[in-house]
């Protein structure tokens, strides 16, 4: 029986530079949308504000866990840090899911009752807002394919930018036609944006967090390619998981009737691996013939 392990990961990038600017530019203008829209008595506006809060507090959390994410393993956490991230990613869709029902409850009894709200000042705070969070957002534009926790990032951004858009059509409307219950409507839908979003972002997260195979890898695929190998004759005990947002592992049993290959086939297959499905650890046991107590969480076939 012989066993090999390969590891192609690199540091994970350094977004913290990103991290910083967008925390305190949301920080800025969440103070400056809270005093307006409590001036102004715009609850579409005092919305925005609490999700941009809530952002603020998610880039925190975020860049917390990235910074985590970084440290080396030790005895204790062979790991490291790096699951930091996942988790950091599951507490901002919770948070952002609790927010947006109390603000969305809060939108329907201002339904009932609409209040009249400063059209002008919704709408010149709503503009700063779009500018704001789509800059924001060209941060972690080319940072976001790979990373769990910037693709978070970047998509609440650019939902904020469509959502103070939103804001502004809501305020010119009530401007230009007195439609009193146009902004309770605008809060409510930005509450419903919102939830679409953190809900995807909460199942994958959660999907993750219990070792689900990462999105965009088809685990049959990664099992052709392993049986494809020179002398293989079967594969099992196939397991894809992510320690991190970008980190992804792999662990396989080979049958090599032959006999365990030398140190060229490891790299070939670890490289193969890296190449088409962006797998970064790769540890492959090698027997000759099959082994009688397969793991019972193995691939099942069908399922």
């Amino acid at each position: 029986m012989a066993g090999v392990h390969a590891d192609l990961n690199h540091a994970p990038p350094d977004h913290g530079r990103a991290f910083a600017i967008g925390i305190a530019l949301n920080l800025g203008f969440v103070v400056v949308q809270a005093y307006y829209g409590w001036v102004s008595g715009s609850l579409a506006l005092l919305a925005d504000a609490a999700h941009n809060l809530g952002d603020v507090a998610a880039l925190v959390l975020a860049w917390g866990a990235a910074l985590a994410a970084r440290l080396p393993g030790s005895l204790r956490r062979t790991w490291g840090w790096q699951r930091a991230t996942l988790l950091a990613a599951f507490a901002n869709a919770i948070a952002l899911l609790v927010a947006m029902g109390v603000l969305g409850w809060e939108a329907l009894q201002r339904l009932a009752a609409p209040q009249p709200v400063a059209a002008t000042t919704v709408i010149v705070v709503a503009a700063i807002g779009i500018v704001v969070n789509g800059a924001t957002a060209l941060l972690f534009l080319r940072g976001r394919r790979r990373d769990l926790n910037v693709r978070a990032a970047f998509v609440h951004m650019v939902g904020d930018a469509l959502v103070s858009l939103g804001v502004v059509v809501a305020g010119a409307l009530t401007l230009l036609y007195g439609w009193t219950w146009v902004d309770p409507v605008a809060g409510l839908l930005i509450s419903v944006v919102i939830v679409l979003g953190s809900w995807g972002l909460l199942r994958q997260a959660t999907h993750l967090l219990f070792d689900g195979v990462p999105q965009g890898i088809d685990l049959r695929e990664v099992e052709r390619e392993l049986a494809a190998l020179p002398g293989v004759g079967a594969v099992s005990d196939l397991h894809v998981w992510a320690t991190g947002t970008t980190h992804t592992v792999l662990s396989a049993h080979l049958v090599v009737p032959a006999g365990a290959p030398g140190d060229d086939f490891y790299r070939a297959a670890a490289t193969r691996l890296h190449e088409r499905f962006d797998i970064d650890h790769v540890t492959l046991q090698v027997t000759r013939e099959a082994v009688p107590f397969a793991c019972r969480a193995s691939l099942r076939r069908g399922g």
